[in-house]
């Protein structure tokens, strides 16, 4: 293996799972780069899951409703939980 592959290898085997708990949550990846551009928008409704993995040309996830976010570093919530009144 070549100095750096390893670390390389790492973040691209790195997973997120986000699963909707609500109607049109929008999970958005975001490029590399020098200019941080929009690279794949997808729609899920309540109860839908999208699995996503970071690549060469993807380094972010921007995630907008409510949702069950799961990485290796563990469970978030984004938006309005179901716990949450209001």
């Amino acid at each position: 293996m070549k100095e750096g592959e390893e670390a390389k290898t790492s973040v691209l085997s790195d997973y997120v799972v986000v699963k909707a708990l609500e109607n049109g949550v929008t999970v958005i990846g975001l490029t590399r780069g020098q200019e941080t551009k929009f690279a794949h928008t997808e729609k899920l409704d309540d109860g839908e899951v999208w699995i996503a993995q970071f690549t060469e040309h993807t380094s972010a996830i921007k995630v907008r409703g409510a949702s069950e976010i799961h990485t290796k570093h563990g469970m978030l919530f984004s938006g309005r939980g179901r716990n949450e009144k209001g």
